[in-house]
């Protein structure tokens, strides 16, 4: 560009990042992502880079935050509450590296800590006794914040020990993630509008005018930066922390000592990597000369410490285009409807379709065709649009009308009266037909390998297999036909599905996809009748009978195996040796006579496997929590489930911890 367009570019992303920096920092409302943001920014510091004379004193680039908003008392800070320098990639921190090596003439050891996304706080001890917390504002002058920073429970009101005289420490606040789910339920079962975010909802929560309003959030809180302190000084940064953590100041558990920036890489990619199993949401991770003298001697800019940067994560949010709604016909008929974005990066990956569940929750949230909005990725699992950036609507978005005929096949799609989904009830839907084959060849079904979705819709285009019995009858003639399939990749398929035949009866139940039938309810009836012929002929009562069971999965199972289409698969499963019926065994192990509820994403393993591993071992799985449960297992996103479990006093297990049960008997977990 030239010099002209340089001044006009940089004039527009001035006022531009201005707008969002009061948004963020003041409204609590803001209309792009961090990612978005971060790209204004970079691009304005690079246009100032390349042309330090366009550079001026009120240029984003040169301050802090944003200035106080006026609801609260202003607040000057004894010293500038800083802002962070980010590093989005090893490049950009090995040149921050080479910089604090040359302005100390050393290589330093270094601190790296979890970089909370939350609010920035500055708070004030007097005598032991906590008597202000101040927002950052602009920097120099934040708002005055203080009944709502003693809302905080893990902040104590009165320090442990021989406190000083005076302490000014500074940390963010937020809300643990499952904190933040429970809130959310609580709005949503009242009818109000949830938080996109745990920060939007930290942010607001501290800046409400009433203490109660702030009180009903749980806010958290983690301490990092000792501003001043009478009668003490320290040589290092985590020696300051430790003294800190021994008053009761809340400081993050996962801060670190890193003799270098190796070190320091290598803690980045362990918090990356654990990054969806932290209690709480991250950016990016702080890293920080640790020696106090040598920050003393690198000082700061006007905006930033020169002996600190930010690594900033790919985000787990994103903001994106709603291009369109489409429908999909999943293997019980249910139409699911789901986003069609424009392709983004979302949590280290590329995300072009999310989940949209059912159209009341389209409604709910008020989605339309057009609007950009907000993407998030939590965990290995498919994205979710969490809701709408409505302030950057145009008017020229469209409302989503459910279709009411399937895409696949034409039929009608049907709703029935308190069901949230509509159904296609043709059960020769193409679509229906591609997921029941998909599903039976699954891990927790047939556990066929080699039998993914593009393979199962080849074999429909070539008309090789019409449901999943016909699997058993595909000999190496007919999967030569399959596009890409050479000899290895057919014996290996003919191997999966021979080994298939001798699958527990509890799996094959499982596999043949009946509406409410699960990984726990199949292994209880597999238990209790010990072959398929015996639950075919159970009557409706017998079924419900069965522990875990229940009268809705009796009546759906019952029907389903009346059904010719049921009746015909199962005659090619027995007509080609599948196993039909087995002698169980007493399961016994050391989850003999507990109880297990699981709720939210796990990581390591599905839902449905992890109910697989508790019946092996002897346990049970219920879908509702009691008294009579024993443990909980919460994984990522858990829902009301974790609070009935706290007021019931039920032992509640992390993933981690959950896990390590299943490794040897229980004693610990509590």
């Amino acid at each position: 560009m030239s010099q002209d367009e340089d001044r006009k570019r940089a004039e527009h992303l001035r006022r531009e990042i201005a707008r969002h920096d009061r948004l963020y920092h003041e409204l609590d409302a803001p209309e792009i992502s961090d990612a978005e943001y971060d790209g204004l920014f970079r691009e304005l510091k690079a246009i100032e880079a390349q042309s330090p004379e366009l550079v001026t004193s009120d240029s984003p680039t040169q301050k802090v935050g944003a200035a106080p908003s006026g609801l609260f008392s202003p607040v000057e800070h004894s010293s500038r509450l800083l802002s962070l320098d980010n590093a989005f990639d090893d490049e950009t921190l090995d040149a921050w590296y080479e910089r604090v090596q040359k302005g100390l003439g050393r290589a330093p050891s270094l601190v790296c800590e979890p970089k909370i996304d939350g609010l920035s706080i500055a708070v004030v001890y007097e005598k032991g006794r906590l008597i202000r917390g101040a927002t950052r504002g602009d920097g120099a002058v934040g708002e005055d914040v203080t009944p709502n920073v003693a809302t905080i429970t893990t902040l104590p009101k009165k320090l442990d020990g021989a406190a000083p005289d005076w302490l000014e420490i500074r940390g963010e606040v937020f809300l643990f993630s499952k904190d933040f789910a429970a809130l959310n339920e609580r709005l949503r079962a009242a009818d109000k509008p949830t938080f996109a975010n745990p920060r939007n909802a930290a942010a607001g929560a501290l800046r409400q005018k009433d203490p109660e309003v702030t009180r009903e959030r749980p806010l958290a809180i983690y301490l990092h930066g000792l501003v001043r302190i009478e009668g003490r000084s320290f040589k290092t940064y985590l020696e300051a922390m430790k003294y800190c953590a021994s008053l009761g100041l809340p400081i993050h558990p996962l801060a670190r000592a890193c003799a270098d920036l190796d070190e320091a890489k290598a803690f980045i990619a362990q918090i990356a990597e654990q990054r969806r199993a932290l209690d709480h949401e991250i950016d990016g991770v702080v890293i920080k000369v640790d020696d106090i003298s040598a920050q003393q001697e690198l000082g700061a800019t006007s905006k930033a410490p020169r002996w600190a940067i930010a690594y900033k994560l790919p985000p787990e949010q994103a903001h994106t285009k709603l291009n369109d709604i489409q429908v999909s016909i999943g293997r019980t008929g249910a139409a699911t409807p789901f986003a069609v974005l424009e392709p983004v990066r979302v949590g280290g990956v590329t995300v072009q379709m999310a989940t949209l569940h059912n159209e009341d929750e389209i409604a709910r949230k008020d989605l339309r065709i057009g609007d950009t909005v907000i993407v998030q990725r939590a965990g290995d699992v498919i994205p979710e649009v969490v809701g709408p950036v409505v302030a950057r609507r145009t008017g020229t978005e469209r409302v989503f009308v459910m279709p009411e005929a399937c895409p696949n096949c034409q039929a009608a799609l049907e709703r029935k009266p308190g069901e949230a989904v509509r159904r296609c009830h043709n059960v020769d839907c193409p679509a229906q037909t591609w997921g029941r084959i998909v599903h039976f060849g699954s891990r927790s079904a047939m556990d066929i390998e080699g039998l993914g979705e593009q393979t199962v819709l080849a074999m429909l285009d070539l008309g090789l297999v019409e449901d999943p019995g016909d699997l058993f009858s595909l000999g190496r003639e007919e999967l030569s036909r399959l596009p890409q399939f050479k000899d290895k990749s057919i014996t290996n398929l003919l191997r999966a599905v021979e080994a298939a035949k001798n699958r527990p009866i509890d799996r094959l139940l499982f596999g043949l996809g009946i509406r409410h039938v699960g990984v726990t309810a199949a292994r209880n009836l597999a238990d209790h009748f010990g072959s398929i012929d015996a639950i075919v002929a159970a009557s409706t009562e017998d079924i419900a009978r069965v522990d875990g069971v229940g009268e809705v999965i009796a009546e759906s199972l019952h029907a389903a195996l009346r059904k010719p289409a049921i009746i015909a698969i199962v005659d090619k499963l027995r007509a080609a040796g599948v196993k039909m019926q087995e002698e169980r065994k007493a399961r016994g192990g050391h989850f003999e006579g507990l109880t297990f509820v699981i709720t939210g994403t796990l990581s390591s393993m599905s839902r449905e496997e992890a109910g697989a591993r508790i019946l092996e071992l002897g346990g049970k799985v219920t879908n509702s929590v009691s008294k009579k449960t024993s443990y909980l297992v919460v994984g990522a996103d858990a829902g009301t489930k974790l609070e009935k479990a706290q007021k019931a006093g039920v032992s509640i297990l992390d993933e981690k911890a959950f896990v390590a049960l299943l490794e040897g008997p229980p004693g610990g977990p509590s």
